[in-house]
């Protein structure tokens, strides 16, 4: 059996080292980056054109295509509106409008 001074050295070595793994997620006192510095106004100025050219930029990029949907015709007539909001979204040159889809029927073995 272990005597009592072991218990105590064994628990203080276990307090410490969950300590020290708490201890080293406190952030540090000190900051490691350099103080900002202020800008000047023809900066303030020239980001401040940048940011509205990429603005600008960014309305010219045409939408993106939704992608086709291969198992569309594989679905049920019924659908959730989620699910019918995103396929009025596809193309209706793909898919014939006039036949109402219907479930794939299962294959069965014939009887033998």
């Amino acid at each position: 059996m272990r005597g009592l001074g072991t218990r105590i050295v064994s628990a203080a070595a276990i307090t410490a080292w969950l300590a020290s793994s708490a201890y080293a997620q406190i952030a540090p006192s000190f900051s490691l980056s350099p103080s900002p510095i202020s800008k000047t106004q023809e900066e303030k100025d020239a980001d401040a054109a940048r940011d509205k050219a990429y603005r600008e930029s960014l309305k010219k990029i045409p939408d993106a295509k939704t992608p086709p949907d291969p198992w569309g015709v594989a679905r049920s007539v019924d659908t959730s509106k989620a699910d019918t909001a995103k396929s009025s979204k596809t193309d209706a040159s793909k898919t014939d409008a006039s036949k109402p889809t219907t479930p794939a029927k299962p294959r069965t073995k014939p009887a033998t």
